[in-house]
């Protein structure tokens, strides 16, 4: 397959891009790495993605230790809280509002970016519309979003591997009780794998974003 994505520069924020197959007529996802990973961590994912979809890929607005880029204020091996991605949630509304302003996004997130994923659906649900949580947590520090429906009538994609040994199952399993006590429909998928995203998963996640 031919790949027709950009690598852009923005303010000095690293991006990559692929444009919908028509624009102006379909959705912006944005695609979120894990810790240590950059814009091009994810792009294995945009194939499977409805081709109608404008697709964003950033690089982390922090450098790790361990090489890569994270989501937090200060790239530090602590699990971060919700407010320690308060700087890249405004970063990436303000990236939007530079590429194309759109009222509502899709988000996919992967470890660290599911946790900042799942931040930004807590904090700003008017913003979100889809959001798959791929290996991820729920950070700390959102309790109170979470006690009063906040995500009523969304409906949300969690994936997550029994055998991962970086975001244990339980801390999965957790995300989608609390997902669900905020008012959410989860759709869950559960398998015998690491850190990684399952084939089932994969099938599965394709079908809720409707490819």
């Amino acid at each position: 397959m031919t790949d027709n994505s950009n690598l852009l520069e923005i303010s000095g924020w690293k991006v990559r891009q692929r444009n919908p197959s028509e624009p102006g007529t379909g959705r912006v996802i944005l695609l979120l790495h894990g810790w240590t990973g950059d814009e091009n961590s994810m792009w294995i994912f945009t194939p499977r993605l409805p081709q109608n979809y404008l697709v964003l890929s950033p690089r982390g607005i922090t450098p790790t230790p361990l090489g890569g880029y994270g989501w937090q204020r200060e790239a530090v091996s602590s699990w971060p809280l919700a407010d320690d991605f308060d700087d890249a949630i405004q970063r990436l509304f303000g990236l939007l509002e530079t590429i194309q302003d759109h009222a509502v996004i899709d988000i996919m997130g992967f470890s660290q970016g599911a946790a900042l994923a799942y931040t930004m659906l807590l904090k700003h649900p008017e913003r979100i519309g889809k959001l798959a949580g791929l290996s991820g947590f729920l950070p700390q520090g959102l309790e109170d979003e979470m006690g009063h429906q906040t995500l009523a009538g969304k409906k949300i994609f969690v994936s997550h591997g029994t055998r991962d040994d970086m975001v244990s199952l339980e801390q999965a399993r957790s995300a989608v009780e609390g997902l669900k006590s905020a008012g959410a429909d989860v759709i869950y998928c559960e398998e015998d794998v690491g850190h990684k995203l399952s084939a089932g998963c994969f099938r599965a996640m394709d079908d809720y974003f409707g490819r």
